[in-house]
């Protein structure tokens, strides 16, 4: 091969390779091509490159018949126009001309990398003994071509294969599988599409997209030649013609296919540098000495921080899957299970959970909008899953679909998905997820305490615990618990003998006959006790000899048969539900067992909401499946909660998606069966988002980050932003710091601003101090605790993403002031509006910060206010309203002063002795009416004086020495320095009423406040 076409080929391998979302795309085209290296002649270049030449029809005409038999030089020219793509932003950027190399030869990778060094691209490679699958490279370039027995490997993502040996070659040649992330070191702007993954076929099912012929392989088993070029992604073929494939498709957007609508993208995916210097580090005081490791329960961000991300683009059509497998459960149908769903999806949504557990993988895709989870296996595989989301709290929970790969798949059978995976079509299966309705599942607590009626040497052998405290499907005791406990043990024993479902059921079936022989569970109905809310059912349990009681959630039991039954004319019982948050209790004797397989039922005993269950000797029982023997104990049974889950649809309802809604408009509307006049895009981003900063000191961040409520009330809020709903948080950054500077020529000196808290119902005061240049966002969205966001990754974080309706951030040189000395046991400080300022952050006034232009102006949402030096005056009852408000103070009816105020009624109103209603309110000790006053009312009435003796409110109840209602306007920022007529402060008028205590609080938050304002002054 001569130099030029060599780096013809990598140039093309390369730019094909980072192209948007099919990164490895483009540059399959040029893989194949190893078959004839000859094709680098400059025929089918001059030919596909030379505009002159298309105008004349005999060129053309010579032309079609070279490039029908030089396949290999219309690809080479296929990747030159790739290369000229320059679509450069998904896949990483290796060398042009070098190989992809990582050290030394490397074992070929069968498995995802998740790490840091994982590489874009990047094939997983199985074992494969297939006849009649040629090596990719073909015959010029394979490595091993005369050798009849070479060892070969398939990947399980884009299907190629190539001998074992020959997998070095593909690498210097560039050829990549289909991306699956992106890499987050790009600033350029996220594209919302992906690009095709092109792949050479020898072999191809269906018909051409562009000529909708077949085909055509005639004694094709052998054949070498290409017939097809096929998408990874969107499974669309078209024949190795130029007339049927042309440039163009080279660079469209791909559709992802008929299940775009469960994909998720590679653009969603982002892989992220970790970064060198924490803000953590930073700020350590100094290096340790011990060489003893620390011990610490919260760990460090830097471990808990995963090079991935998910950032999805929130669509209403999209239901993105993740597909967790088991490959132990059901006779090891998992493995084939996992490489089909691989094949059709991105491999980065599906997992192996014989390598890691699902949380891992849930935690990671949390934020994603209408997610949809596949677990396929066994019903104790369900369970697992289910527990999982129960830690996560996520909100709201994903529903859970089931593809039954276990042996009984009773939960399986209840949701119609069926009792055992039978090779159905991977394709089929993910629409029946997508199209399957959300139901409900009761999930039920077990509580085992020892049984106090026993004393502790009565105790026999046996575990002290279940295996699972939370149930799904049933938990059952006696005969069938005994059966399933020798199937389990024999397992432990002999894993290699139980590698088939229907050797498993032949087992069971021989461990039934034999402990029906020796009726071990004969006496049951001698040692439990049952009560089922409140009824006691041991007298019928004995006097019908039960061997078996089962406590059944879900319809199905024991590999499909349906032991309640239907009760129809039986009124004391209804029909059975999954999702009523009532369980069934059944007893069963050995001839109503026998009875189940061919139709028959249990007795019923009760439908009930709680039972307490007490034995008095070692059963045996199981929790969905999963057996022991329990010593005897005292087991509580409650509902826990409900999830949700896929039922399987009968019918398919939905249509195959195109693209991602933001791309689906400029898609061909014909593939869709919906007239193009009704096919609606909803909007799903909000245009405005209204959002709350706050801001938290270090301090305050490492002693109290992972208790978010204590967190969230330490915080010191900024002020308010309204941005875009897909602004990012670099663009927040400067929002954030344009807000900091208007407040701070709003703010000077000791004054400082308040705004009304609509969680405290009480003013907070808005910080005064400035920001320093390293205050980074927190993550306030996590279920456990707030994480630190590296501000170099800022640009890859959107601001909805972080926050439900305020942000956090963390400012690593904020001065706390509450440390000068606040009071145990008391609130934490308003410090006293300057005047002037009482309406700033009244309701009628608002500041707003508009993102699109990015300047600060004040707005008023009430005409009649002039300036903010303007006071309001009290007046005379004028309404009927205001004469209910008043008379509602006056007798402490707090209904109806809500109502009235409801109605119209105002709150500046005077009554006898010109007082305000805050006056009276305070007179009388009524601390819920001054609640609502100072909730509802304007600034003004905190420190309103009276006209005849000048008090404020806090000075008529500190006169009454009413000490709730005094905390109640401190707290609110009441001010304890104004003096009535005689000069007397509220602390003077507690001392004269008699309370030293009362006096002795006011003098103390006096003194704090003044403490306050001199630390304001110097930090600013």
């Amino acid at each position: 091969m001569n130099p030029s076409s060599s780096a013809g080929e990598e140039r093309g391998a390369t730019g094909g390779s980072s192209s948007s979302g099919s990164g490895a795309g483009s540059c399959c085209l040029g893989a194949e091509g190893g078959a004839d290296p000859r094709g680098a002649g400059a025929a089918a270049a001059a030919a596909l490159e030379e505009p002159a030449a298309a105008g004349q029809k005999e060129k053309e005409e010579a032309l079609e018949e070279k490039l029908r038999d030089l396949t290999f030089r219309k690809q080479v020219s296929y990747r030159k126009a790739i290369s000229r793509t320059g679509l450069q932003h998904l896949a990483p950027a290796h060398p042009l001309g070098l190989p992809v190399a990582n050290g030394p030869a490397k074992e070929p990778r069968a498995t995802l990398d998740w790490s840091e060094n994982a590489v874009n691209g990047e094939h997983l490679w199985l074992e494969t003994n297939v006849s009649g699958d040629l090596c990719y490279l073909g015959e010029e370039n394979c490595q091993v071509r005369f050798a009849k027995s070479a060892l070969r490997r398939k990947c399980a993502v884009c299907k190629i294969v190539v001998h074992t040996a020959c997998i070095e070659q593909l690498e210097k040649i560039n050829f990549r599988c289909k991306p699956t992330f992106r890499e987050g070191g790009s600033r350029s702007p996220r594209e919302n599409f992906v690009r095709h993954h092109w792949v050479h076929r020898r072999r191809q099912e269906g018909k051409c997209k562009q000529c909708g012929k077949g085909f055509q392989q005639k004694f094709s088993f052998h054949s070498k030649e290409i017939v097809a070029i096929s998408c990874s992604w969107c499974k669309q073929a078209f024949h190795n013609k130029v007339t049927c494939f042309m440039l163009h498709h080279i660079e469209e957007p791909c559709s992802l296919g008929a299940h775009a609508a469960v994909i998720v993208p590679p653009t969603w995916i982002i892989k992220v540098k970790k970064p060198q210097n924490s803000l953590k580090a930073s700020n350590r005081k100094k290096k340790r000495t011990s060489f003893k490791r620390k011990a610490s329960k919260r760990g460090t961000e830097e471990t808990k921080g995963r090079p991935f991300v998910i950032k999805p683009i929130s669509s209403p059509l999209m239901k993105p899957l993740l597909v967790f497998v088991n490959p132990k459960s059901g006779g090891n149908q998992g493995t084939k299970v996992l490489q089909m769903f691989m094949w059709y999806l991105n491999p980065r949504q599906v997992f192996d959970l014989s390598q890691e557990g699902p949380k891992d993988a849930l935690e990671m895709y949390r934020k994603v909008p209408n997610l949809r989870i596949l677990a396929c296996g066994g019903d104790g595989t369900v369970g697992w899953i289910l527990s999982i989301l129960d830690e996560l709290q996520l909100s709201p929970q994903p529903p859970v679909g089931v593809l039954p790969l276990g042996t009984g798949n009773d939960l399986a059978r209840t949701l119609n998905w069926g009792g055992g995976y039978t090779d159905e079509p991977v394709s089929k299966i993910l629409c029946q997820v997508e199209d399957g309705t959300i139901v409900q599942l009761d999930r039920w607590n077990l509580h085992v305490e020892r049984n106090p009626d026993l004393p502790p040497e009565e105790l026999e052998d046996g575990v002290c615990k279940l295996p699972l405290n939370v149930f799904n499907n049933y938990f059952s005791l006696g005969f069938d618990a005994h059966v399933t406990l020798e199937f389990h043990e024999s397992r432990e024993a002999n894993p290699e003998k139980f590698n088939s479902r229907f050797r498993n059921k032949m087992f069971y079936a021989g461990a039934a006959f034999s402990d029906f022989l020796q009726r071990s569970s004969r006496d049951l109905s001698k040692h439990v006790k049952v009560v089922c809310d409140g009824t006691d059912l041991t007298p019928k349990i004995q006097d019908l000899k039960f061997q078996c009681i089962v406590f059944l959630n879900i319809p199905r039991y024991c590999a499909g048969t349906m032991p309640w039954g239907n009760p129809g004319d039986h009124h004391d019982f209804e029909p059975q539900r999954h999702d009523d948050g009532y369980i069934e209790v059944i007893g069963f004797t050995m001839a109503s067992l026998a009875a189940l397989q061919v139709g028959g039922h249990g007795e019923r005993l009760h439908q009930c909401r709680e039972v307490m269950l007490l034995t008095y000797k070692s059963i045996p029982m199981q929790v969905d499946g999963e057996p022991c023997r329990l010593a005897p104990a005292m087991i509580r049974i409650s509902l826990r909660n409900q999830a949700n889950m896929v039922q399987k649809s009968k019918r398919r309802t939905s249509m195959p998606l195109l693209n991602d809604i933001h791309q689906v408009q400029a898609a061909d509307l014909r593939r869709v069966s919906a007239p193009p006049g009704s096919f609606t895009i909803p909007q799903s981003v909000p245009d405005r988002l209204r959002i709350r900063v706050n801001k938290i000191s270090l301090q305050d961040y490492e002693g109290l980050h992972y208790d978010k409520d204590k967190l969230r009330e330490a915080s010191i809020p900024l002020g308010i932003l309204v941005v875009r709903g897909d602004c990012d948080l670099e663009t927040c950054r400067m929002y954030i710091d344009r807000l900091q500077e208007d407040l701070q020529s709003v703010s000077s000196g000791s004054q400082r601003v308040h705004y009304q808290d609509q969680e405290t119902s009480f003013p907070r005061a808005l910080s005064a101090q400035r920001l320093s240049p390293r205050w980074c966002f927190l993550d306030a969205t996590s279920a456990d605790r707030f994480y630190r966001i590296d501000r170099s990754q800022e640009h890859l974080h959107f601001v909805m993403e972080i926050s439900h309706d305020e942000i956090f951030i963390l400012d690593p040189d904020m001065v706390v002031s509450q440390q000068a000395g606040t009071p145990p046991g008391m609130p934490d400080l308003v410090v006293e509006q300057a005047s002037g300022l009482s309406d700033w952050w009244n309701p009628a006034l608002r500041k707003r910060m508009l993102s699109d232009s990015g300047m600060i102006t004040p707005h008023y949402e009430d005409s009649d206010l002039k300036d903010f030096s303007h006071s309001r005056v009290l007046q005379s009852p004028v309404s009927s309203e205001d004469h209910a408000i008043l008379q509602a103070v006056l007798t402490g009816d707090l209904m109806k002063l809500m109502e009235s105020y409801k109605n119209g009624g105002s709150l500046l109103i005077q009554g006898p002795g010109h007082c305000s209603l805050l006056h009276y309110a305070a007179k009388t000790g009524n601390g819920d009416i001054v609640k609502y006053i100072l909730d509802h009312g304007p600034a003004e009435l905190l420190d309103m004086a009276d006209s005849e003796t000048g008090e404020t409110a806090l000075h008529k109840a500190a006169c009454q020495r009413n000490r709730a209602v005094c905390q109640l306007l401190v707290d609110a920022g009441a001010s304890l320095r104004q003096t009535d007529s005689k000069g007397k402060t509220p602390q003077e008028r507690a001392q004269q009423a008699g309370d030293p205590d009362l006096a002795a609080y006011l003098e103390s938050r006096q003194n704090y406040k003044i403490i306050g304002h001199e630390d304001l002054e110097t930090a600013v």
